[in-house]
């Protein structure tokens, strides 16, 4: 059996950095939106994921990928926005086992309304803070970061 290989002083400090930072700044976004829209994180990815799909609609698997929760958060999440007008789902036309989610009128409004101050937090806290090079650092760095994990999901 190989020996852990354990983190240095300056690794272990960057890692708690990583991850407090990380607490804190989901925190912050949870706030804005819920002030701003009441609505959660999730809410707001779902919402603005159907926004930038061609007509405002996608499968809900495919949904599910692209705002990294399993299937069964997703339509917990699709069903809280639909009670509230925000989301609506349809029967897939090519696959009568599918089920597409899609982006009503009312929540590309509450999206319109919430996303200029999500923008600015965003920006506040994050973008705002690195210079362009940094910023293409954390881009590279963090691109890998999600490619090693999902090849590890699937194999």
């Amino acid at each position: 059996m190989n020996e852990p290989r354990w983190l240095s002083e300056a690794e272990l400090r960057m890692w708690i950095t990583f991850v407090e930072a990380t607490h804190l700044l989901e925190r912050r976004l949870e706030h804005q939106l819920q002030t701003d829209g009441g609505l959660s994180h999730a809410q707001y990815d779902v919402l603005s994921t159907l926004s930038a799909a061609p007509g405002r609609r996608m499968r809900m698997t495919e949904l599910a990928g692209r705002t990294v929760v399993s299937k069964s958060g997703l339509t917990y999440q699709v069903s809280r926005l639909e009670k509230a007008g925000l989301v609506r789902r349809e029967s897939c036309a090519t696959d009568e086992r599918g089920v597409v989610a899609v982006l009503t009128d009312t929540g590309q409004r509450l999206l319109d309304k919430i996303a200029p101050g999500h923008v600015d937090t965003v920006r506040d806290y994050l973008i705002d803070l690195m210079t362009p090079e940094q910023r293409a650092v954390v881009d590279e760095v963090m691109t890998a970061v999600r490619e090693r994990v999902r090849k590890a999901e699937h194999p």
